[in-house]
């Protein structure tokens, strides 16, 4: 939870900061490095271990930004990311700059889960009837999960609709447990 916090504090400073022309390049570059602190042991015993200087961080952590068509202002918070301990939060900094970028220009994302591929035309039903239902601007993610063995399970921010036969099934071993 507190991690959380610090990393819409941290997105939400870099946001204001920035021009509107580099928000999106931003957030590919936080996104990339993002993504990069999750898969990546080695980046994350560099960013993490006190055998590596400060400058050698912060060298790091721009040369990966210039990779990934980091803006100059974006390479000073990383700077002061690492100053201040903070390049872990990394990951959560980019979903909440995401979540900020996505709010600023109206659009909800969305993640649409099933058991199977759905066909191009049941996603383009459900995208439709999700901007309808939410009334602005909808970014919808599809998955396939077998786990769910049928239904459809949407997550719209933090609030998750679940109409599987999985959640149907555990709902029914809750409600008997209980008793």
């Amino acid at each position: 939870m507190i991690k959380t916090a610090v990393a819409r504090r941290y997105a939400q400073a870099l946001f204001e900061l920035l021009d509107p022309s580099s928000i999106e390049a931003t957030r590919g570059t936080l996104d990339g490095l993002g993504q990069a602190m999750k898969e990546s042991a080695s980046l994350r015993h560099v960013v993490a271990s006190p055998a590596f200087g400060v400058d050698d961080k912060i060298t790091v952590l721009t040369e990966l930004g210039n990779r990934l068509g980091c803006p100059p202002a974006a390479k000073a918070f990383f700077a002061q990311l690492v100053k201040k301990h903070r390049v872990a939060f990394l990951p959560e900094i980019a979903e909440a700059f995401a979540n900020l970028v996505d709010r600023s220009k109206g659009t909800q994302h969305v993640l649409v889960s099933s058991a199977i591929a759905l066909p191009s035309a049941e996603q383009d039903r459900i995208k439709a009837r999700l901007r309808d239902t939410l009334k602005r601007e909808v970014d919808v993610a599809f998955q396939t999960d077998a786990a769910l063995l049928a239904g459809l399970q949407i997550q719209i921010g933090s609030r998750v609709v679940d109409s599987t036969v999985r959640g149907r099934l555990n709902t029914m071993r809750a409600a008997l447990t209980r008793e």
